[in-house]
């Protein structure tokens, strides 16, 4: 038996799990952001209410490990950025711990149990507040040390125009410390940031899908913005990785117009011509973080 853990800036989701068709949610709570005791206390207590101490525990995390001191980058957690985690959890659990990046939990929950299965090559996308993602081989992810790979969304690569008319893009800067990345133009933020830079109005992402859907020419103008800018590097990534499946998570995965739009787009741009969707909807519909935490853990293997 594990107990697997979907780690957020708001709240930490668990579940009890002994295998993938007997995976039992547990209590959500609030996840302790300046304090470390906390945060190992409030663990604890999922183990509490799962009635039975684990064998292991598998933490899926927006965050990055570095493979050489394992110390985790998660800025939106204080009190675990920079703390070699899996170490010190493990110390003071006393107990195997997996640490995985979120979009790669997503990426093998996808390839395991969503709209990867049968593809051996799954490049798994999160499109919600910013950008990122995980690649999937054979069932594993191509490098469970460390996050990195799938990070589609940063690296500055954003085009200096897109649209058609053209429309020049500034290389805004980005979280991550480099500039034009694609994470400040995609996804949520990134569209309510190119519609301000098109049309100098403030608009929450789900008004502009809204207005888009309904007709209007302006966030038409966004939208096809976006896809334009998204579609090119996304494209390369297809091509580089070889994946013939890729699912889309995070909040815009349920715009299904906008993933078609990106779907179309990417085809036109990759040298495999696939006669079917490419870039998909996200199958895995609740809790994908759980499901990729509850793959790691009940393998006992990130790798």
């Amino acid at each position: 038996m594990i107990v697997c853990f979907d780690i957020g800036g708001s709240a930490i989701k668990g579940a009890v799990a002994t295998s993938l068709e007997d995976i039992r949610p547990l209590t959500r709570r609030p996840t302790p952001l300046h304090d470390f005791d906390a945060f190992v206390a409030t663990l604890e207590a999922a183990f509490e209410e799962a009635g039975v101490r684990p064998e292991r525990i598998a933490l899926s995390i927006a965050g990055v490990v570095d493979p050489d001191t394992q110390a985790i980058t998660v800025a939106n957690i204080p009190c675990l950025h920079q703390r070699p985690l899996a170490r010190d959890l493990g110390d003071r659990l006393r107990m195997p711990v997996l640490i995985a990046n979120d979009a790669d939990c997503f990426a093998l929950a996808e390839a395991g149990l969503g709209a990867g299965r049968g593809h051996r090559i799954v490049f798994g996308v999160i499109l919600g507040t910013g950008v990122g993602g995980g690649l999937v081989a054979n069932g594993r992810l191509i490098n469970g040390d460390g996050g990195f790979a799938g990070e589609w969304g940063h690296g500055p690569a954003v085009a200096a125009t897109a649209g058609s008319p053209p429309v020049a893009i500034p290389a805004f800067p980005c979280g991550c410390g480099q500039s034009g990345c694609v994470d400040t133009i995609g996804a949520a933020r990134g569209m309510e940031r190119l519609h301000q830079l098109l049309h100098g109005e403030a608009l929450p992402s789900h008004e502009i899908t809204a207005r888009w859907q309904a007709g209007d020419a302006g966030a038409a103008r966004t939208i096809e913005v976006l896809v334009d800018l998204v579609s090119s590097p996304l494209a390369l990534a297809i091509n580089i990785t070889g994946a013939t499946i890729v699912p889309v998570g995070g909040g815009l995965s349920g715009v299904a117009p906008l993933i078609a739009a990106i779907d179309q787009a990417v085809r036109a741009r990759i040298l495999r011509k696939f006669d079917r969707p490419l870039v998909v909807p996200g199958e895995c519909r609740i809790e994908p973080g759980l499901i990729g935490a509850a793959l790691l853990a009940l393998t006992g293997d990130d790798r």
